[in-house]
This record gives C-alpha cells, sequence and structure tokens, in this order.
C-alpha cells in the first residue's frame, strides 16, 4: 500500500533521512537506559511488527482479561456513550492497532463518521481501514499519539466536536507523573466540547494480575525477549536472548506490574550502532514496561487535576477494569 493511503506521501531520500533518524534515537535511548544503575529501555520500542503481533495474541490468552473487558464494556455501553455525543462528531483513536473494538462505537455513532485511528504500525493501519471502511470515513495516520493529533485535529470542521479514543491500559504504560503529563498534554490539543474515552485497568488480586503479565504458555516472555531481538536486528547487538528470562513482578508500593528481563548469568553484549559494550551480572534485570493499576476514585481525581469533567464510568465486574468518559468544559 502507498503511503498515500495514509495521508501523506515522502520521497525514498525522505524516508531514508526519517529511518536513520529513527535508528539514531533508538539507538541513543538503549545507551542511556542501559547505563542507569536499574537498567531500562522504554516501552515503546517493545511493539515493533513483531512484537505488535506477539501482543495481539496476548490479548486472547485466557489469563489476560483486559481486552476482553474493554471490549465487553464497549459493546454494552456504546450507545449509551453515544447519547453524550454532539450531533457533529469525528472520531481520533490514540494506538487504535487494527481497531476491531471500536466497530461497536463508530456503529453505535452513525451516520459514517470520519475516524482517524492514529498508530505506529502501517500493517494494524492497513487492516484497520479495510475492516472499517464500512461503517466510517477511515484516515489512518502513522505517527506518534501527539503527532497524529496535530494532524487531525487540523481538519475539524466548524461546529464540529472530536471524540478521542484512548482503549486498553495503555494510560497504565505512563508512570503516574507521566501520565498526568500527558493528560495535560491531551487536553491542549482539544477543544471545548471535546470529549475523551479512556480506559484504565483496575488494583485486583495480585496473582491474578501476575498471571496476566506471566502466561504459562510463554507468549508474554516471547513478547518482552523480543525487545532484545529488535536491538540486535536493528541495531546490530549480540544479545543471546536464552541467557535472559522474562519476569512480572507486583509492586504493591506503586500499585504496577513490572516486567524484566533477568541476566541468567554474568555475561556482555556489544551493540553497533550505539557503540557501547553492556556488562549484566547474574540476577541483574533490565526493566522494560510499568503497567499501573487504578482505583476507580483515582480516575476521577485525573480527571479533574487535568481539567476534565467527568461524564460516566463504565466498570467491568468480570475482569475489574474502567470505561471513563470525560469532557472538555
Amino acid at each position: 500500500m502507498s503511503t498515500q493511503a495514509f495521508g501523506w506521501s515522502k520521497t525514498k531520500n525522505e524516508d531514508k533521512i526519517e529511518v536513520n533518524a529513527g535508528v539514531r534515537e533508538f539507538a541513543s535511548d538503549v545507551r542511556v537506559g542501559l547505563a542507569k544503575p536499574q537498567k531500562e529501555l522504554y516501552s515503546k520500542y517493545l511493539y515493533d511488527e513483531l512484537g505488535s503481533s506477539l501482543f495481539e495474541a496476548i490479548t486472547h490468552l485466557p489469563e489476560y482479561g483486559v481486552t476482553r473487558a474493554d471490549e465487553r464494556l464497549l459493546r454494552r455501553h456504546a450507545a449509551e456513550i453515544a447519547d453524550f455525543l454532539p450531533s457533529s462528531i469525528a472520531v481520533i483513536e490514540l494506538g487504535s492497532g487494527v481497531g476491531s473494538k471500536t466497530r461497536h462505537l463508530l456503529e453505535a455513532i452513525g451516520s459514517y463518521p470520519r475516524y482517524y485511528p492514529i498508530d505506529v504500525s502501517r500493517d494494524a493501519l492497513a487492516r484497520c481501514e479495510r475492516d472499517l471502511s464500512d461503517i466510517a470515513h477511515v484516515h489512518p495516520l502513522v505517527h506518534s499519539y501527539l503527532d497524529g493529533m496535530v494532524n487531525a485535529t487540523a481538519e475539524r470542521r466548524s461546529g464540529e466536536s472530536f471524540l478521542v479514543l484512548f482503549l486498553g491500559s495503555t494510560i497504565g504504560n505512563f508512570e503516574r507523573k507521566c501520565a498526568i503529563e500527558f493528560l495535560h498534554d491531551l487536553r491542549r490539543a482539544l477543544a471545548p466540547g471535546d470529549l475523551l474515552l479512556i480506559g484504565a485497568d483496575l488494583v485486583k488480586d495480585p496473582q491474578r494480575m501476575l498471571m496476566a503479565y506471566d502466561d504459562p504458555t510463554g507468549v508474554t516472555g516471547a513478547f518482552n525477549l523480543n525487545l532484545l531481538g529488535r536491538i540486535n536486528r536493528e541495531l546490530g547487538a549480540d544479545f543471546q536472548l536464552r541467557d535472559f528470562e522474562h519476569q512480572a513482578r507486583w509492586n504493591e508500593e506503586q500499585r504496577r506490574i513490572e516486567m524484566h528481563l533477568r541476566s541468567r548469568l554474568n555475561q556482555t553484549a556489544f551493540i553497533a550502532q550505539a557503540d557501547v559494550t553492556v556488562s549484566f551480572r547474574t540476577d541483574e534485570t533490565i526493566w522494560t514496561e510499568s503497567s499501573h493499576k487504578f482505583k476507580p476514585e483515582d480516575l476521577d481525581v485525573m480527571a479533574f487535576d487535568t481539567g476534565f469533567q467527568v461524564l460516566g464510568q463504565w466498570i467491568d465486574q468480570d475482569w475489574p477494569f474502567a470505561e471513563n468518559l470525560w469532557a472538555i468544559p
């Protein structure tokens, strides 16, 4: 599919410059993150094409209830949510993936709305456009969240409001301070009358949460280890994946699940594009992702602190998860 299908076009030279800049940023982030006393890597790098496919598989595991809870709430309450929306509405989705859960809302809105799915995966957006073009004018945007927001909101029509979807539990992947900063940024990109539908995973039994991030079939482990594989492929590193293992931990104080990669032995890895050799002690870990969990009242406080008005909250009982509708007054 040509880049024209995604609302933009570039020359081969521009594409090459963008790829090179992306590699440099990746290499810099890896160099800095692995030099910290607690080695860490940004969770966004988990989601290359292979990582995105593995995460899609995770969402179907019986231990991982987040996606099914999200989908149940949208299916059961789409009409109720749509009743809060003004008559002239366009939809933006951050991190849409293939957009499968979004169908319920688009159908409830009706009138063939304009829909701007934002994602870094061209393959996911191509499928999203194919699958949802029967119920919406789909305008895929291959961008980061906020850059995509700039492009989508630039197409606002007179008298029109936007509904922004931030589904799943992605807000939990931000550190709590960063989540507040991100919501402030998001609010500044919008206008009075716009709305945000945001999902958040709730605190539940720790063992149940841990199983969701360390499934017995090992899919989540493969997803986590693929980050080292990606560094090997894209940055010319020589990580031996069999010498690391996936770990999931519950941090009670911070109310978050942490994913780590534990070194099984004393070892080193050379990362050519970062021009660095990294040493690991036995049992030393790389912290790759956090998934913060919330209490329902936490979410109301977040809305108030970032300038949103709470319109509604819906909670799934099978897997405690909340869908929250906020508006800009």
